[in-house]
């Protein structure tokens, strides 16, 4: 795997104090907030990167709320936020929007990614055991819902699986309907 790797810099959020690291692979940056001095056995959320929801504040999913959660959380516990650059589900914000307008005429996720020739979910996680393994993490508190989360992670020891369950909205019920009923997400 060849990775580059920034410096480590200062990251004052409204969230508290983070130190901020990238670790690019290929043509994706993916940024890691943590603060310091990490847990000895810290949280981390593994996010993945959702313009609409993280940066526009869509209610169409829970992922900002997510966000902002594991933010505040690795603030207050020392833990870290590894944020995984696979806009869509890895399907690239074009298709994404695509997809968005296919829900539009009443197809749910699935099926709207399925349409435009993608399977359910296309995110990987390869890199979060480098990152960690880069940070001398062996074992963590995984925040997710995720049970391919979970199964992915391999060589890092998940002492427990933190659940991070967001309230709800008319825009997203069918949303996470679908995550929990066809994908296992564990809600």
């Amino acid at each position: 795997m060849n990775i580059e790797i920034s410096e480590i810099a200062n990251l004052p959020s409204r969230f508290g104090d983070f130190k901020v690291k990238v670790f690019k692979e290929g043509c994706k940056e993916h940024l890691v907030l943590y603060k310091e001095p990490l847990d000895e056995v810290p949280i981390v959320r593994v996010h993945s990167e959702c313009l609409t929801g993280d940066a526009m504040g869509s209610l169409k999913c829970d992922c900002r709320d997510q966000l902002e959660h594991a933010l505040k959380l690795a603030s207050k516990t020392n833990g870290m936020v590894i944020y995984l650059r696979q806009e869509g589900r890895n399907i690239g914000l074009l298709n994404k929007i695509n997809a968005y307008a296919l829900q539009d005429k009443g197809l749910n996720t699935i099926e709207a990614n399925h349409q435009l020739g993608f399977d359910a979910d296309e995110r990987t996680y390869e890199i979060v055991p480098f990152i960690l393994a880069h940070f001398g993490i062996k074992k963590i508190k995984l925040l997710t819902n995720n049970p391919k989360k979970i199964d992915s992670l391999s060589g890092i020891e998940i002492v427990e699986r933190v659940p991070i369950i967001m309230k709800s909205n008319p825009h997203n019920e069918g949303y996470l309907a679908v995550k929990k009923d066809s994908m296992g997400h564990l809600l």
